[in-house]
């Protein structure tokens, strides 16, 4: 063989080595379960958390209910652009803080609030093509899923609310 086949080997294993090396140092498998700690596995989302176990859903819905898509493919297609997006803003350190969902996630969120609570919010969302000027559910309830938003003075002022504590 020659040479640089050795050296295409070599550099392949050392790729594969240092993949299975990071999929494993971030508990990669745990991605693919329910269980809302795997969110937490990236220490910024301790606050994301932390938070949901003190809100109103913590018993009715863990973070794949409300914020992934329900069937399988869109699912599995929402998670590896999100884990790619969130390891991505991790290892650059380049997120802002507190951390916003992202519009198309908020579509994703709506859609899983209005699947959920569809006989109760019948008369209110009558067509679900989600753009900017629809009802967004989080609008009224953003307390929901996360509880309060807090920083270090207290719960946050938000400019979508017209300054008014949310």
């Amino acid at each position: 063989m020659s040479k640089y086949i050795y050296l295409l080997i070599i550099l392949f294993s050392l790729f594969v080595g240092i993949g299975a090396y990071t999929f494993n140092y971030g508990e990669g498998l745990s991605y693919f379960s329910k269980n809302p700690e795997a969110c937490m596995n990236c220490h910024i989302m301790r606050a994301q958390f932390d938070s949901w176990q003190k809100a109103s859903h913590h018993t009715a819905a863990t973070c794949v209910d409300c914020h992934l898509p329900h069937d399988f493919i869109g699912k599995y297609i929402a998670k590896a652009e999100n884990g790619y997006n969130h390891s991505k803003a991790f290892t650059l350190q380049n997120f802002q803080e507190p951390i916003i969902i992202t519009p198309k996630n908020s579509q994703i969120l709506q859609k899983n609030c209005v699947q959920c609570h569809a006989e109760m919010v019948a008369e209110i969302v009558v067509d679900q093509d989600h753009n900017d000027e629809d009802i967004q559910c989080v609008h009224c309830h953003s307390t929901v899923g996360h509880g309060e938003k807090v920083g270090l003075g207290g719960p946050l002022l938000t400019q979508e609310y017209g300054g008014i504590e949310k």
